[in-house]
């Protein structure tokens, strides 16, 4: 049972067993749905992490959540290059809740992927709305998985990571409290992630920031340098090795290397 503060801090919450994709859901249903509707799937059939890729958890296992953001009377499209930013934030400090260890242990690798040591426990896919009016955010977090379930080796979950279930509800919830409050602020500041304070959180969280890093672009493209810093559009900029010239990543796949490259 969700706990009815939590209630009270989104517009609604609605539950289904199976469905094809939450964030598809609320795409689709988004005119008719105000600032902050969430969906919640105990299974997905055709979710989707980045880049198109497949995400399919068994039932029950993971906590499928998508929640739709309209902050169209507050901030404008200019500034929902944040939001990917913001969940994977909210959901970085929900997992550090979950099991119990210090938040240096629980990253946030750029954009917004969730890691425990270097293992992958969550992950975030948002999308922007046809008529630019929002973007539906979705986030998986692995919660029960047994290691033969993970998808790929350099994964985990909670249940692993604290050795007893973890709940569902209680992730969605904590969950919840972070995004909400890392939005409220957002909106006060009228989209501004300088002036609300998330774009120095970010930064701080994310463990991206100091390593040597593979940049995998649309085309597959791949560049290599030194992540030093997020811009202030949520950018990840990049140092090569052999040029004084930096660059910025808007959008591509970044790998942690682990040696020099």
């Amino acid at each position: 049972m969700i706990n009815t503060s939590v209630l009270a801090l989104v517009s609604e919450l609605n539950f289904v067993e199976t469905t094809g994709s939450t964030n598809a859901d609320l795409i689709a249903s988004a005119p008719d749905r105000p600032d902050l509707s969430v969906r919640v799937a105990d299974y997905q059939s055709a979710g989707k992490g980045r880049a198109g890729r497949e995400w399919v958890a068994p039932s029950g296992s993971s906590l499928f959540v998508s929640i739709l953001v309209k902050p169209t009377d507050a901030f404008g499209p200019a500034s929902f290059s944040w939001l990917p930013l913001m969940a994977g934030l909210a959901m970085q400090r929900t997992v550090a809740d979950l099991i119990g260890k210090p938040k240096q242990h629980v990253g946030l690798k750029w954009p917004n992927d969730v890691l425990v040591g270097t293992k992958k426990i969550s992950g975030v896919l948002s999308e922007l709305l046809p008529d630019l009016s929002g973007v539906v955010i979705g986030a998986g977090l692995n919660l029960n998985q047994s290691v033969d379930e993970l998808p790929i080796e350099a994964a985990t979950s909670i249940a692993l990571e604290t050795g007893t279930a973890a709940s569902r509800n209680a992730a969605l919830e904590i969950y919840l409290k972070n995004f909400t409050a890392l939005y409220s602020e957002l909106k006060a500041a009228t989209g501004s992630a300088l002036a609300s304070g998330l774009r120095n959180q970010v930064v701080e969280a994310c463990v991206s920031i100091g390593l040597p890093v593979r940049v995998i672009l649309p085309g597959d493209q791949e560049k290599f340098g030194k992540a030093i810093g997020i811009d202030d559009i949520g950018r990840l900029i990049v140092q090569p090795e052999d040029s004084s010239e930096v660059f910025a990543v808007s959008a591509g796949d970044i790998v942690h290397l682990r040696h020099n490259y």
